[in-house]
């Protein structure tokens, strides 16, 4: 232990000599210790060690769906711990939490995605549906199907796979490392996803993957039948539509899924995040009857792909409850009228300030643009949106700026949230933006 220092100091010491955080500035943490240090969280709200309080507009990292502070949650962990925390599924082994979850999750989800395979988290989900594309094009006689396509602004992860289907370029550059066979295409450009299959050749591709709604590229939605006209792309060319709902999942966009907006289903569909909110690590990859089905005909000897903790049995009892509570209380349905609300403060806010241009939002995932002509839409250099966020932060909200090739603010609060709270969040935004928009005048 660090003497003579007060419990804030002694952990924010402790911090800065042995926590590496993720997706966080090295030298601002040196400089500073950490942003903050959470010590309870309840509802939409989290408290830091300091007893400061805060709106939770993120989810903490789009992902806790149900709120914070859940004590069913706890029980069930309690329980199933005590019971069996956990044995391995390699060799076949299985648990009852595992199977129950991949029944349901076959239940709700879209199309004929009905077999599951478990992971830990959205970039083992990833992954795991890029190496099991690959995997069915060699079961099926066609190697040279092995390059993926993804779309520019996407984010994916950051295991090896998972970063090299990410189009946002700085993660792939963080490594300084060539990424073979996979391939991005413009925004929602149909033709773009077509010029560039003909270009590489059909009988090369294994599958295309997409976000239902990009998260970490600035919250873009797509247009009405881009993904409909994606699917018949896949179809025409026989390449496999991966859908990584890691963020959309579990009720974010105001249904079930993000594809369901779309009517559509992928041949693949990975999942993390909300099927726990956040309770305990878990995630998964879930197939179509026809992949599932070329898997068993096909398949000889040991399928070599596997996690520890895949099909974890308190973590999937978790995640039961977690799904059983969105279900109850209508949480699916609550961020959709919620992100209506949500949708009506950030176009009162982009009438109101000058730096707002474009806003944005499906159920609960919401964008503003920052720049510093409305009509023109010319960008702050340096962005301005880190500015906003520390703004935000010291009125008592949490939200999150991207700044990949843009400006702007992205907000997911958790699922539960009320209109007077929404209107809270509305009312801190609004003074955030006076403050700042003073300051550069």
């Amino acid at each position: 232990m660090i003497e003579n220092l007060t419990l804030v100091e002694e952990l924010k010491a402790l911090d800065k000599k042995h926590f590496i955080h993720p997706t966080s500035s090295i030298s601002q943490q040196q400089e500073k210790g950490p942003n903050m240090i959470i010590a309870e969280g309840k509802g939409i709200y989290l408290t830091d060690i300091t007893g400061k309080k805060m709106i939770d507009g993120m989810s903490s990292l789009w992902n806790v769906n149900i709120g914070h502070g859940r004590e069913e949650l706890a029980e069930v962990a309690k329980e199933q711990m005590t019971k069996l925390a956990f044995n391995s599924c390699f060799s076949s082994f299985s648990n009852e939490p595992a199977i129950r979850l991949a029944a349901k999750l076959a239940q709700i989800a879209p199309g004929d995605l009905n077999a599951v395979f478990f992971t830990s988290g959205g970039s083992e989900s990833n992954d795991t549906a890029i190496k099991m594309s690959r995997h069915y094009w060699l079961l099926k006689g066609q190697p040279n199907r092995q390059k993926i396509i993804s779309r520019s602004k996407s984010y994916h992860g950051v295991a090896m796979g998972a970063t090299s289907a990410t189009g946002l370029k700085p993660f792939r550059d963080f490594t300084n490392s060539p990424s073979p066979d996979f391939y991005y295409v413009d925004g929602f450009s149909v033709e773009a996803l077509r010029a560039k299959i003909e270009q590489e050749g059909p009988e090369t591709i294994a599958a295309f993957i997409t976000e239902p709604v990009q998260g970490a590229g600035g919250v873009n939605i797509a247009p009405e039948n881009y993904f409909k006209e994606v699917r018949a792309i896949c179809d025409e060319y026989g390449i496999l539509m991966i859908a990584d709902e890691v963020i959309t999942g579990f009720g974010r966009t105001g249904k079930l899924f993000g594809m369901n907006h779309y009517e559509v289903a992928p041949d693949i569909m990975c999942f993390a995040k909300g099927v726990t909110s956040g309770y305990a690590q878990l995630g998964g990859v879930m197939f179509s009857d026809a992949l599932h089905q070329a898997f068993i005909d096909l398949s000889q000897g040991t399928l070599l792909h596997g996690y520890t903790y895949s099909g974890h049995a308190m973590a999937c009892s978790i995640a039961l409850k977690n799904i059983e509570i969105i279900e109850r209380e209508n949480l699916v349905e609550n961020s959709k009228a919620m992100g209506s609300e949500l949708l009506k403060g950030l176009q009162y806010l982009q009438e109101k300030h000058s730096i707002i241009g474009d806003v944005r939002a499906l159920g609960l995932m919401g964008g503003i643009q920052i720049v510093k002509d409305q009509q023109t839409k010319e960008a702050f250099h340096p962005p301005l949106s880190p500015k906003l966020v520390s703004e935000a932060e010291k009125r008592g909200l949490i939200i999150r700026a991207v700044t990949f090739d843009q400006d702007t603010l992205v907000l997911s609060p958790p699922l539960i949230i009320k209109k007077e709270e929404m209107n809270k969040m509305i009312d801190i935004l609004d003074e955030t933006f006076t403050v700042i928009e003073a300051e550069i005048n």
